[in-house]
């Protein structure tokens, strides 16, 4: 299987991403985003990080760059397209996913290891998980999901909703919500289910050594549905 990752000035977890992928048997290609097309992928992936410093809008400048134009190409062909924080702050941007990505509620950056709940496995990158919870990591200012009562509705009748912030057993009161993010969303999917942006990152959770393994089930789940 073949990945690209797009990396924009500001990117700081392209390289993370890249390691994951490879370590879970993805052939990537990194791909500077003033680039007009992608080479042929199986996966498109927006890393995290702080596109163009964060300087007028999260992933506002971002959405402009000419490799955009290719990205909702191939996610309006079907393409997967993977967007994590920052990239699922792009993705809201061109209008790939709806809604927003804004100020976390407490108005601070927050680091740190949180529990998710897979909601939907109706998608590729989660259909056949082995668990339910996720311990994954985040690390973000902005990751306060909002949307009109109209757009959350849809999310919400066509099971759009992918994860949601939880405690380790699954409690998804408000009290497990770091961001202040509205029902707890954590990370959602268009309604073809083949674009998913989510705030979490799975590729710091890939060495039981150093982090986490929950981000391994991840990568493993989504290349085997692919195959």
């Amino acid at each position: 299987m073949k990945s690209s990752v797009i990396i924009f000035p500001g990117s700081n977890c392209d390289r993370d991403m890249d390691v994951a992928l490879k370590k879970f048997g993805f052939k990537n290609q990194m791909i500077w985003h003033n680039e007009e097309s992608i080479p042929k992928s199986d996966l498109i992936v927006l890393p995290g990080g702080f596109s163009y410093g964060d300087y007028l809008r999260c992933g506002s400048i971002a959405s402009k760059s000419k490799i955009i134009k290719s990205v909702i190409e191939f996610a309006n062909s079907g393409g997967l397209v993977l967007g994590i924080c920052n990239g699922f702050q792009i993705l809201t941007e061109t209008g790939l996913l709806p809604g927003i990505l804004q100020q976390n509620k407490y108005l601070n950056f927050i680091c740190g290891n949180v529990f998710v709940k897979v909601k939907d496995k109706t998608n590729k990158y989660f259909k056949n998980i082995k668990k339910d919870i996720l311990e994954l990591h985040i690390a973000h200012n902005e990751g306060n999901y909002f949307c009109s009562e109209e757009e959350l509705k849809l999310l919400e009748d066509n099971n759009q909703i992918a994860v949601t912030y939880c405690s380790k057993k699954g409690d998804e009161s408000l009290e497990h919500n770091p961001n202040g993010a509205l029902k707890n969303i954590a990370g959602i999917v268009n309604k073809n289910r083949n674009v998913l942006g989510m705030m979490p990152h799975p590729e710091r959770m890939i060495d039981k050594y150093l982090s986490g393994e929950d981000g391994s089930l991840f990568f493993e789940n989504l290349l085997g549905n692919l195959k």
